[in-house]
This record gives C-alpha cells, sequence and structure tokens, in this order.
C-alpha cells in the first residue's frame, strides 16, 4: 500500500470498527484486555509504515449485550505500555474531557509524550450519555453546544499547562541543590465558564512541548472547536468530490479563525475490509452483517444495535466512503485522494483490524523494492524507511515545536 505523500494512520478500535469483528477465527478477541493484544497490534502497524494509532475511548460500556464486545482498556494506559516498544509511531489516545479535569488529561499526555520520547498525540472527546453521567454524579448530561464549549475551556487549559514549565526549568544542579529554575515556571491563571485553574503543572515542558491535539469535525458544534485548536481534524465524506469541498471548507475557516491552514493536517476516516479478491472481502463483510443481525445470546433490544454501531462501528453501507476489496485496489483509492487534494492524510479504520494488519502484512512480503520507493514514496507494504535521526510526532507533521507562551527568557531547545 503505498503511502503517495498522504499522512497514513490507522484507528484500532478493539477487534475493528465492524460490532461483530470478534467472532472471527483470527480477531484474537481472547486476548482482547491483555498487554500482549495491543502490543502486538501496534508494533505490527509500525512496521508497516504507518505514521500514527489512533485508540478510541469512553466512559460508556458498549451498547448490544453480548452480541458485541463490551468494554475497552483506558487507551493512555495501551498507549504507554507500547510506547517503549516502538520508536516510530505517533500514539494519539482519545481522552475524554466531559467529566475529567484538564489537569488530569495535561499530565497524562505529558508523561505519554515523555515515555514515547516525542511521539504523543490527544484525541479530545465529550461524553454524550446519561449513564456516563450517572457514573460520575457531577452534573447532568449536557447538549452538544455546552459539551464542546467546555471541551475548547479544556483544551485552553491544557495546552496552557503544557507552557507552564519552560524549556530549560529544570536545572538539576546537585552541587548547589537548586532543581528547578523557579523563573521559568509560571501560573497560567485561568479562568472560564467551566474551570478556574492556577497552576503551574506538576510534570516539566515534554518532548513536543505541545502534543499534537486531534478533533473530529463531526458536528458545527466540534467543527467549530476544531478549526480554533485542532493540529489534525478528523472528517468522513460519501465520495471524493466531497470530501475535496469539506477539505477546502475546513481550510477556510481555519483561516477565518486566525490560523495558518497549512500548519492543520485534515484526514479523511476511510472504513476498511482488506481480503485476496473483491468477492471474498464482500463475502467476509456480508458474513460479519449477518452475525451483527443474527446476535448470539442476549438479543439487543430496539434501538441497541443502532446504538452499537454508532459507537464503534461506521458499516460499510453508512454515508462514508469507504473500501471493501484488495491492498492493490487501495493502493489505488490512497492515490486517487492524493491526486485530488481530497485530504492531507487517512485513517484507516479496519472492520476486521487483525485480518487488515494481516492482509498488508502478506503483501508486504510479496512486495519488492519499486523506483517510487527509493524516490522516497514508499510503500507501506516494502520495506519501512530507516530514519537516521528519531522523530517526534511534530517532525512527521511538519509542525515546529512551539516556544512556551509564557516563556521570557531564550528560546525552544
Amino acid at each position: 500500500m503505498s503511502k503517495t505523500g498522504l499522512f497514513l494512520g490507522i484507528e484500532t478500535v478493539g477487534t475493528g470498527t465492524h460490532p461483530a469483528s470478534w467472532r472471527r477465527t483470527d480477531s484474537g478477541a481472547e486476548d482482547l484486555f491483555t498487554a500482549d493484544y495491543w502490543t502486538a497490534v501496534i508494533s505490527s502497524a509500525e512496521e508497516l509504515g504507518f505514521d500514527a494509532v489512533f485508540l478510541p475511548d469512553s466512559f460508556g460500556i458498549q451498547s448490544g449485550g453480548a452480541a458485541v464486545t463490551r468494554g475497552r482498556l483506558d487507551a493512555v494506559a495501551i498507549a504507554a505500555r507500547t510506547a517503549p516498544l516502538t520508536s516510530r509511531i505517533g500514539l494519539i489516545p482519545q481522552v475524554p474531557v466531559t467529566h475529567t479535569e484538564p489537569f488530569h488529561a495535561s499530565k497524562a499526555v505529558t508523561a505519554l509524550d515523555f515515555a514515547s520520547l516525542g511521539r504523543a498525540g490527544w484525541e479530545v472527546t465529550v461524553s454524550t450519555t446519561d449513564i456516563e453521567a450517572k457514573a460520575f454524579g457531577r452534573k447532568a448530561v449536557q447538549d452538544e453546544t455546552s459539551l464542546w464549549h467546555e471541551a475548547g475551556e479544556a483544551i485552553e487549559v491544557v495546552t496552557r499547562l503544557w507552557d507552564s514549565w519552560e524549556d530549560g526549568a529544570e536545572i538539576r544542579d546537585v552541587p548547589t541543590g537548586r532543581f528547578i529554575d523557579r523563573d521559568r515556571l509560571h501560573y497560567i491563571d485561568f479562568a472560564g465558564d467551566n474551570f478556574s485553574v492556577k497552576g503551574p503543572s506538576i510534570t516539566p515542558r515534554s518532548p513536543q512541548g505541545q502534543p499534537i491535539v486531534t478533533i473530529r469535525a463531526d458536528t458545527p458544534e466540534s467543527t467549530e472547536v476544531a478549526v480554533r485548536r485542532a493540529d489534525l481534524i478528523r472528517f468522513t465524506a460519501p465520495d471524493l468530490p466531497t470530501a475535496v469541498a469539506r477539505r477546502t471548507a475546513l481550510r477556510t475557516a481555519i483561516a477565518t479563525a486566525g490560523r495558518d491552514p497549512d500548519t492543520v493536517l485534515i484526514l479523511l476516516d476511510l472504513p476498511v475490509h482488506l481480503d485476496d479478491s473483491p468477492e471474498q472481502a464482500l463475502s467476509a463483510v456480508h458474513e460479519l452483517d449477518t452475525w451483527t443481525s443474527a446476535g448470539v445470546g442476549d438479543r439487543p433490544r430496539q434501538g441497541e444495535a443502532d446504538v452499537a454501531r454508532h459507537e464503534s462501528a461506521q458499516p460499510v453501507g453508512s454515508d462514508s466512503i469507504r473500501h471493501v476489496g484488495t491492498v492493490a485496489a487501495l493502493d489505488e483509492l490512497l492515490a486517487a485522494i492524493a491526486r485530488s487534494a481530497a485530504a492531507d492524510g487517512v485513517v484507516l479504520r479496519p472492520l476486521a483490524l487483525r485480518g487488515a494488519l494481516h492482509a498488508l502484512a502478506a503483501q508486504r512480503r510479496t512486495a519488492t523494492t519499486t523506483d517510487d520507493a527509493a524516490a522516497g514514496d514508499a510503500p507501506l507494504t516494502g520495506a519501512v524507511p530507516v530514519h537516521r535521526v528519531p522523530e517526534t510526532l511534530r517532525d512527521r507533521l511538519g509542525l515546529p515545536r512551539p516556544l512556551s507562551r509564557y516563556a521570557t527568557t531564550g528560546a525552544a531547545l
């Protein structure tokens, strides 16, 4: 699978985005709640050349009863466990902000950036259900406007906390017993509608300074926050012309917000199922859909199946451009996306996660080095590029390491 200049990510939803993916013999569902499952999946994604892995999370449990996989491991914990075992791939866990204090989100992502040597990101999500609200008991479920207004404030607090330590604040001078240069630590003194935070952070400034912020532009409210605050914006589209139009609209909105559109990558979500032939791929998806309709054990109550699909799957029949077929045909689609400027990158959302990774690995084993690969258009299924200097996620995105907004001395290291 050729990268064709696109930033390429993969979303790892349990055994796959299809709610029946756990029933495949190759799903590895029996190991889903073990560290080995996740380290194997993310290491495979790195070996295949993906730029980043997106790790979904939620405070709510998946609906659907025994017909779906229920429960999940903490996304930040998965990323932290995988960080020392990988060296190149970006690690972008979701951290919901509706019921999480920004201070805790800040230090969790900062710690991940240290553990990964600068490969951490943060996908901002909100909690929309009454079940999640009752689990915390702090407030009632909120409407979309309130949720994303709060999320915007949370991002502001988190990024200020990331900046509250200047570069060089740690001096570690053993002879004098001085560990911190107090002049390079700053109160953030934030007071908003939802939070009042003085700061500073308890965690020093991380390798990237500001880990990468990701937001899905799924609603007008989330889109408004994304164009003002995100480094990566994820979106969906039913076809390439619509994707081109949506990317153009997002770039215009980013510029209107006073930001440089070239400093924000806009990523198209792409549900995929990969197999040896188009016929086999379609047959496998039909089987998944049949399993979902049939259920197992407790049949979902009216409406629960739709909730489960919304939470953990983007069904092949939904209003989204998708690919069900071979790796070679996926190559062609990625090339078409690059030519049309429909997106700056793509996030693959495999319906069956391990099946997709196996298909890509099989293609890679049979692939040979091409002239394009030698010229820098390295195929995911070919040899993994050798990086002479360790790259941060910001390096891969072509983004500079920002100076702390509170810095009064020196420049970013």
